[in-house]
């Protein structure tokens, strides 16, 4: 019997971190899988498991180019997102965020399909609001270093309300907080990435700061299933809504759990604070809660398990690697 997938379901970014969860967790929902990326941060080896399904498919593009193609569905999460990636080349960053939005609302517009835009937390900016709610506007520097990644997804979600007002398209935006699990990248500068790494080598744990500064931490399949379900909720609900773990946490905090569930000697070193970095982050649910009827469920602790796994895996298959050329 032949199956016809119920929708065409375009993903850009589709081979990055999230991405590539949420390429997953929607094949495996039986819906046909448009993933688009560029490869700048997207690896081909997040979706190599993907590639011989025959309802997934890849096309290496860059949004900040139209794109042409029939979809039912866009979930347009194409952007670097960490600091290290997004400050290598700061005019691309912020053309991925206006001009991809511009090209993907363009084709939302002329498919009449529903678009979900990836925003962040970062368009808070350093907060003097604590927790965040999506009615803060925020205190975002517009001339820094993190700008480009700042107001470009500030930018990105002002065309996607005027799309939404003046072309009447069918808009979902949602602000993600703090993110992390497996087929996060090694070198993305992350701190958690950052921590597992160093502390599998046995290598100074780096804390910028005091270390007393906080973040909230979301496991990517509880991020994956707001996704999912802001996608799913009725055409009213366009957003913004906050997806993120609002349970709150130190740098500092964060080191020792991951030097003591790893068993690491690593020490932890202290270094200047960067330019622009907040202080505080930890996101108000309460819209995803009424809206989506979505929480997260994993904790942190069993999310880093889960993570350094997934590290610790990669470090071996690195020194594998380096045996195979020795021999």
């Amino acid at each position: 019997m032949t199956f016809f997938p119920d929708k065409r379901i375009l993903v850009t970014g589709g081979a990055g971190f999230i991405g590539s969860h949420l390429c997953e967790r929607l094949l495996a929902q039986g819906q046909e899988i448009l993933c688009v990326d560029n490869f700048f941060t997207g690896r081909r080896q997040n979706v190599d498991h993907l590639v011989e399904h025959p309802r997934f498919e890849v096309l290496r593009h860059d949004i900040t180019f139209p794109l042409f193609v029939e979809v039912d569905q866009i979930y347009n999460l194409a952007c670097p997102a960490s600091p290290i990636h997004y400050q290598l080349d700061p005019v691309q960053t912020t053309k991925t965020s206006v001009l991809g939005a511009v090209n993907m609302l363009g084709l939302a517009k002329r498919l009449h399909i529903p678009i979900l835009q990836a925003s962040t937390s970062e368009v808070y900016g350093d907060p003097s609001v604590h927790p965040q709610t999506e009615s803060y506007w925020g205190n975002v520097n517009p001339i820094g270093p993190r700008s480009c990644y700042d107001e470009g997804k500030r930018c990105a979600e002002t065309l996607f309300f005027d799309y939404h007002r003046q072309a009447q398209v069918a808009i979902k935006v949602v602000r993600i907080f703090n993110t992390y699990g497996p087929r996060m990248h090694p070198q993305d500068g992350r701190v958690v990435s950052n921590f597992i790494m160093q502390a599998l080598n046995n290598e100074p744990i780096t804390i910028y700061g005091s270390g007393l500064q906080t973040r909230s931490f979301c496991y990517v399949d509880d991020l994956v299933s707001g996704l999912i379900r802001m996608m799913a909720t009725t055409p009213e609900t366009v957003g913004p809504i906050n997806l993120g773990n609002p349970h709150e946490f130190t740098m500092l905090g964060l080191a020792e759990m991951v030097i003591r569930l790893t068993g690491s000697k690593s020490p932890i070193v202290h270094k200047p604070l960067p330019h622009d970095d907040p202080r505080q982050r930890k996101p108000d649910i309460s819209s995803a809660q009424k809206h989506l009827g979505w929480a997260p469920t994993i904790e942190l602790e069993e999310g880093l398990l889960k993570t350094i796994s997934y590290f610790d895996g990669l470090l071996r298959e690195g020194i594998r690697e380096k045996i195979a050329l020795c021999g």
